[in-house]
Parts: structure tokens; sequence; C-alpha cells
């Protein structure tokens, strides 16, 4: 990475996302920017919507965050060029976007406004044509077609999610892979926030906990999670399942017809979006995700694993690759497998342990997020310095 002297000023950053309401890739930028070295870049945050859950713990930060309100699955060629004029006004050194819709407005705004150097950034693998958005296969279809010309290079979570995009037709020159990182300060085992979750669940510290924590939608393949929940509970009734994030709450009536048809009434705690999800993975005895597509490296999954939590997680993106031989994959979409590996590890206390301390080392050795930072860094500066030294 260039030295400090190698700049003549700070090189600015605006990242354009489609939204900051807390998701993985939102959470993600929200980290990257807290943890961005402002004697080197000064970053912005322009959201495409509504300002969203995450602004103020950014503006927190002292980083500015402008929402433009666009509205969400409709597309805006006036907000193209609204933003196209902005940089004009105010030209970053770098526009770096986050998920399709950021790629294909802010790309093309960047390109109106004579920006060069644009990044973007893929955070899925694949698209369901059953879960996804009509607009959203649109935008990543366009975006394919755009990517020969509109950006100068494509960060991109996983392998398996750049090999299917590039399948759709992506520049596969353009691909750079920078895995999402996580806090291995922050997200670690803590055995004091581990007692007072559970006593606030009313849950024993030896009863076994199985939890999630994933966003009401199709792609987080809740009826599986609830299919093998009561497979497991007819051989292990004292397990309890703790749920968690966006629209998981006791007022989602679906999520809760469909607990109740599972027999689940009384094990399962839904808990909704959580702030303090060190401490709630910290009490968990396993983590899981079990999506049946489009996820590319799941963020979650690795803070669970800093955690010192052994993870049962679906074979979709690169989750196999983040966990390894810690923790165990199983196939998406398979209510018995999924139940079979929870049972395995919930009758090996040893063996959990034994799990969980190798999948936090696994964490610091190769996904942190001072690690990712770093790329991120790394790639942006590389870009930027003949930016400064031509200012």
């Amino acid at each position: 990475m260039p030295t400090k002297s190698a700049f003549s000023r700070p090189l600015r950053i605006s990242h354009v996302i489609s939204g900051l309401n807390v998701g993985g890739a939102e959470t993600m930028l929200t980290r990257l920017v807290e943890w961005t070295d402002r004697e080197k870049f000064l970053p912005e945050v322009i959201s495409l919507t509504d300002a969203g859950a995450l602004s103020g713990r950014i503006m927190a930060s002292g980083i500015p965050v402008h929402a433009l309100g666009m509205r969400r699955g409709v597309p805006d060629p006036a907000g193209i060029l609204r933003l196209a004029q902005r940089f004009r006004q105010n030209p970053p050194d770098i526009v770096q976007t986050w998920l399709y819709h950021g790629d294909l407005i802010g790309g093309l705004a960047a390109r109106l406004a004579g920006i060069k150097n644009i990044f973007w950034c893929i955070q899925n693998s694949d698209l369901s044509v059953q879960g996804s958005r009509r607009t959203t296969i649109a935008t990543a279809k366009l975006c394919a077609r755009l990517s020969r010309s509109v950006p100068q290079k494509i960060v991109c979570v996983s392998e398996r999610a750049k090999a299917i995009h590039v399948s759709l037709g992506y520049d596969a020159s353009r691909f750079v892979l920078i895995p999402n990182g996580a806090d291995t300060d922050q997200f670690h085992p803590n055995a004091e926030a581990r007692a007072q979750c559970r006593t606030e669940w009313g849950i024993p510290e030896t009863t076994p906990v199985i939890g999630m924590a994933a966003r009401y939608d199709p792609q987080k393949d809740y009826p599986t999670f609830l299919a093998a929940a009561a497979l497991l509970k007819a051989d292990h009734p004292e397990v309890r399942f703790v749920l968690c994030g966006s629209g998981v709450t006791s007022e989602n009536s679906e999520l809760v017809g469909a607990i109740r048809m599972a027999g689940l009434t009384g094990s399962v705690l839904t808990l909704g979006v959580r702030s303090d999800t060190p401490r709630v993975f910290s009490a968990f005895d396993i983590a899981t995700l079990c999506s049946c597509f489009g996820e590319a490296f799941s963020l979650y999954l690795g803070e669970a694993m800093a955690c010192g939590t052994p993870v049962v997680a679906t074979d979709v993106g690169d989750s196999a690759y983040l966990v390894g031989d810690t923790g165990r994959i199983v196939s998406p979409g398979n209510p018995p497998a999924l139940s079979s590996a929870w049972a395995e590890l919930i009758q090996g206390e040893k063996l959990r342990h034994e799990l969980g301390s190798a999948a936090r080392r696994r964490v610091r050795e190769f996904f942190s997020l001072q690690e990712t930072v770093r790329q991120y860094a790394e790639l942006h500066a590389a870009s930027g310095s003949a930016t400064t030294k031509n200012a």
C-alpha cells in the first residue's frame, strides 16, 4: 500500500448503496467506513433510498450520510442524473458502489460525471427466479452488459459468486476477491454475556441452543429451519431455538403460524433485530444458516465463528470455504440433513468446544475485518494515487 507521503491529500471516497437498513452488505459497509484510515481516505455514504437504521451509527463516526429518496425497486433515470450532478459539483476521487442497484445507478452516475475510479461490489451468488425480484434480476443482467465499460474493478466476496456472475456475462478480468471480515475484538467468546442472555431468555445454562440470525426472507429458508427443528425436537425435546433478524418477531403472523404448525410453540424464541449480536452469538451452542440461494460470503457466520460458536450451514455460496473443517455443511433444502448435523453436535459437547475454538482461529487467520479493510485500502490507494498526483 502506498504510504501517507505518496498522497498530496486524502482520497475522497463516495460509497453508494441502495439503502442502509440492517443486512450483511450494509453492515459490512458500515464497519468498513468506521475502520477507514481518515488520514488516507475521506469517506461519505450515499443511500439511494432513505437513511435507514445504520445511518446514525455511520454519522456517529463522523462520516456524512446522504439519502437521495429514490423509490425502492423502481427504475429512476432522473435519479441517475441527479446523482451525476452531485458528483460533478463535488467530485470524489473514487466511487465504491454496493449491491446491484448501487452498482448500476452509482456506476452510471459516476461515468456521466467523468469519474474514472469506479468499483462495484457483489455480495450475492446465484439469483433464484422464485426468490429474487424481477427488477433485481434485470438489474444484475444489465450490470453484466455494462461490466466491461463502467467499473474499473469489481469486488466480489466469494469465488463461487464470481463464477456465477462470469457465467451471467460479467467481465472476468475485472474481478477482485475480498471476503467479508469479522471484527474479532468485538466478536469473541464471552461467558458473562452467554449467562446474561440465557437469563434474559429464560433458558438454563445447560439447555442446548441453536440460533440463526437472518432476516425473514425466502433466501434464508425459514421453512427448512423449522422442519429440521421439528425433527430434532422429537429426539431432543429440551433443545431451544433462538431466531433474530429483520421481520423475525412475534408480530410476523406468517412466521408465528409456521412455528405453531411445526409443533414448536414454546421452543422457539424470536428476537427481531439485535444491536448486541456479539452477546447473542456467544449464547448460541450452534449457529446455523440454512439459505437456499443467493448467499455469497456470510458475515453472520464469520462473526458467530469468531465468538467460538460452531456452525452448521447449507452449501450455498462460499459457506463451505468459510467454515472449512470447523463445522458442518449440509445440502440446502434438506431438513433431515440439517437436523442430523445439529444432533451430532448436540450429543458431543467436547466436539462443540473443539470446533468452536478452531472456528475462531480460522476467522482470525483468514477472515478478520482488519484484513478486509486492508485489502479495500490497498485497492483504493492503487487507483487513487494517480488522481492525487495530478490534482
